[in-house]
């Protein structure tokens, strides 16, 4: 069986490179911009025609968040418009697709977990991007996956953890906003859980049930809560700071509230999540 994994080098790019060895008998193609650019149509026609993948995973995605702001004809680019490539041709070569997204795309006035069916209103470029690359990619491929995840990070690439443990070494104190609420979610059970879907379908593609899917770890916590743990788990002497949002204004607003009700995937594919705690504790050791 063939696999593409576009997008990488990226954090769960990485992650499903590592996890791919408990699958020797799978082969696993890995593109990013430098072997693949999926903005070009041409390209990626050309590529999937001489691959002829039984699963593409699309991985890829513009992620910063603020300078989306500015930066919108590339996020517009890598969001929406090189999703539906992929998913057109993915679709043309009778590939099955999975598709990663955001929790951004819900506006985080909420005070329950979002379902798969709640009303969607993103309130950044990102955000606004990355909805219009779900909604082409049903349209060019109805037959697709798409999985919403939340507050990503890994033992790849920059994310939050690393960013904490950083600064932590570098300062006594540190301010880190508490009335931002979602999950963190560790890129590697991430990955397990897709290649968990893809395997569940290989031999039974009737077990692909198409749609958009939420994903993240188990449980709830504040940036301020995520911040505390790194430190408390790393044994790293930084005293942390709760404040408000206002207090350090961006330029994307981000959700308050995005927590993602996880209960569609783990009854359609019989996934079980682990609680970001222990996953964080995991991936820090790791680190260390």
């Amino acid at each position: 069986m063939k696999i593409i994994v576009t997008g990488a080098n990226g954090q769960l790019g990485e992650e499903l490179k590592i996890l791919s060895k408990k699958f020797p008998f799978w082969n696993f193609l890995y593109s990013d911009i430098d072997t693949l650019d999926i903005t070009d149509e041409q390209a990626v026609e050309n590529y999937f025609k001489q691959e002829i993948p039984d699963f593409v995973i699309n991985c890829a995605a513009y992620t910063a968040v603020d300078k989306a702001e500015t930066d919108k004809e590339i996020a517009v680019l890598v969001n929406e418009i090189a999703p539906a490539i992929i998913a057109k041709y993915a679709k043309e070569n009778g590939a099955k697709f999975i598709h990663i997204s955001t929790d951004y795309v819900f506006d985080g006035n909420a005070s329950y977990p979002y379902n798969e069916q709640e009303e969607v209103n993103p309130q950044s470029v990102y955000g606004n991007t990355k909805l219009n690359g779900e909604q082409n990619c049903i349209k060019e491929n109805p037959d697709s996956i798409i999985i919403r995840t939340s507050w990503l990070y890994s033992v790849f690439g920059n994310n939050f953890v690393k960013t904490m443990l950083r600064l932590g070494k570098e300062r006594d104190t540190l301010n880190v906003v508490f009335d931002q609420i979602g999950t963190p979610t560790n890129a590697a059970d991430l990955a397990d859980s897709i290649l968990s879907i893809v395997e569940k379908t290989e031999n039974n593609k009737k077990l692909f049930v198409s749609g958009i899917y939420h994903y993240s770890n188990e449980g709830v916590a504040s940036w301020y809560d995520f911040a505390k743990a790194i430190f408390e788990i790393s044994n790293t002497n930084c005293n942390v700071l709760p404040v408000r949002s206002d207090e350090f204004p961006t330029p994307a607003k981000r959700p308050l509230y995005s927590v993602l009700d996880k209960a569609k995937i783990k009854n359609t594919f019989e996934i079980t999540i682990p609680y970001w705690k222990d996953s964080l504790k995991k991936c820090l050791q790791k680190l260390s």
